[in-house]
């Protein structure tokens, strides 16, 4: 196994499990001069001390490795582009409240302050009347207080769904997956066009981010059928597990199965390969 699966060791611990059948106990358990040590099902190395789970093989934990966790760290990045994204739509939105509340005293202020400034304006060489940000900030404090909440709520709703997909990718849920595939795309028909009328480095790197998260998704995770689907992918999940290889390595009539070795797996939620062994 790679050192990112010993770094992953390092930071969260060993995953030491005793199961119920001998046999694989067996293969799992070495007695040492310092002690008994167990088989990590995520590194592979051994560790001496007691294992920190027992029960049937069936209920072992599986851990990300191989392929697998390379994926998990992939998902936690768009993780956490997605929870700061949410995390500034969400001020955005608080944001937008607040002028809406104090949008007359704004109104005011703009009639009043106008014209005081359009003398130094022109002296400047500067048309005040044609400026675009005037222009806007007119358009704003003239919004009416029911279109700007309906905007505030709009954008509170986005960076709710931003933030519900940041923790459940954080989580490696396979669900987060699909809504993050969903919503993403829903989204970019609108940021195509604002591409069209003011592309910005920021626009371009969001909607290239985008894209690329809803690609890598689609392909690499098997959602929506595509590459063999759910049953392909749960398949995969299941051959990662080490625990599992060693069964069918302890037991000649599994070893026919076909798993190619600890890096033929798939990323995800590893709890899923847990379930698709019970069934």
């Amino acid at each position: 196994m790679s050192s990112r699966e010993l770094r992953v060791c390092g930071r969260r611990g060993h995953v030491l499990y005793e199961p119920d059948e001998a046999p694989l106990r067996d293969r799992l358990h070495v007695q040492t001069p310092v002690g008994d040590a167990w088989r990590c099902l995520r590194c592979g190395d051994y560790a001496v001390g007691a294992p920190t789970q027992r029960g049937p093989a069936a209920d072992a934990p599986v851990p990300a490795r191989g392929k697998a966790l390379r994926q998990e760290i992939i998902l936690r990045l768009l993780a956490v582009e997605r929870l700061v994204r949410g995390l500034l739509l969400l001020a955005a939105a608080y944001g937008i409240h607040r002028f809406s509340s104090a949008q007359t005293a704004l109104r005011q202020a703009f009639v009043s302050d106008l014209p005081v400034a359009r003398p130094f304006a022109e002296q400047l060489g500067f048309d005040i009347d044609r400026s675009t940000l005037v222009r806007d900030y007119d358009k704003a404090v003239n919004a009416s207080h029911t279109t700007l909440t309906w905007i505030a709520v709009g954008v509170a709703v986005y960076a709710a769904i931003e933030l519900v997909e940041g923790v459940g990718l954080w989580l490696t849920r396979r669900w987060a997956e699909y809504l993050t595939v969903v919503a993403t795309s829903v989204f970019l028909p609108i940021e195509i066009r604002d591409l069209l009328v003011s592309a910005s480095v920021t626009h371009v790197l969001t909607f290239a981010i985008n894209v690329l998260a809803v690609v890598y998704l689609v392909v690499a995770k098997r959602l929506f059928g595509v590459r063999g689907g759910r049953k392909r992918y749960l398949e995969e999940l299941s051959g990662e597990s080490l625990l599992e290889l060693e069964a069918d390595a302890s037991d000649p009539n599994s070893a026919a199965q076909g798993l190619s070795g600890p890096d033929a797996g798939m990323g995800g939620d590893p709890r899923q390969a847990q379930t698709a062994r019970r069934s």
